[in-house]
């Protein structure tokens, strides 16, 4: 359970938020709402150790956020593909940055849809189902400098269906996506919140997560 209390914080000079507290349970979605400029992409960041806050406390369990190894999936504007590898290596190399953190107790099963690559080494079968996550098994070979926009945010968003942290931070996470696409954004979603796992997500649209609750900043 992730729990903020009274938080504050600025973008240079300018107070972006205060007195901000929510709770986001297991399982639960948390979507921020508001004008641009607002802070929401400032609340991500900090929720994700990028950025600081000024005054409040960020939660897990009984313990600070900030003390918690591995626990946050972060997905930022920028898609962070790197051009010169194919998609299976983007997602390959991000597989070997992954840790696994403590759940407290809540399990992960592996990803129930798409085939797995033949063989026995785990980390292949998980790049397969990452690839079909998204469907993106056509384009596993494909060098990421050749995808289109949106092809690389499905590749960028791929990269959830690796990783075991709990919380998901997503920063405008359809954009530029189709509605198939989104459609199976959605299919992620909804796995990875039955799984006991938490969203938090910035956004202008709707997004494919029903049951959400709605922080608006202003």
């Amino acid at each position: 359970m992730l729990r903020a209390e009274g938080l504050a914080a600025f973008r240079g000079e300018r107070l972006v938020f205060r007195d901000l507290t929510f709770l986001v349970p297991a399982g639960g979605a948390l979507v921020l709402a508001g004008a641009n400029g607002s802070g929401k992409s400032t609340l991500l960041r900090i929720l994700a150790g990028l950025g600081r806050l000024e005054a409040g406390r960020l939660l897990w369990g009984d313990g600070d956020l900030a003390d918690q190894a591995g626990l946050v999936a972060f997905v930022g504007h920028q898609d962070a593909v790197k051009p010169g590898l194919t998609v299976a290596e983007n997602l390959g190399f991000y597989a070997g940055l992954s840790s696994t953190p403590s759940w407290s107790g809540l399990t992960r099963p592996p990803l129930s849809h798409g085939p797995e690559v033949v063989g026995s080494n785990p980390t292949m079968k998980g790049i397969g189902r990452a690839l079909a996550a998204l469907a993106l098994t056509d384009l596993a070979d494909l060098p990421a400098r050749m995808l289109s926009a949106g092809q690389k945010r499905r590749l960028a968003l791929s990269r959830l269906a690796l990783t075991t942290a709990p919380l998901w931070l997503l920063d405008e996470p359809t954009l530029g996506l189709d509605a198939a696409a989104i459609d199976r954004f959605g299919v992620l979603l909804r796995d990875h919140r039955a799984r006991g796992g938490m969203v938090i997500a910035a956004t202008h649209v709707p997004l494919p997560m029903p049951d959400t609750d709605e922080v608006r900043l202003s």
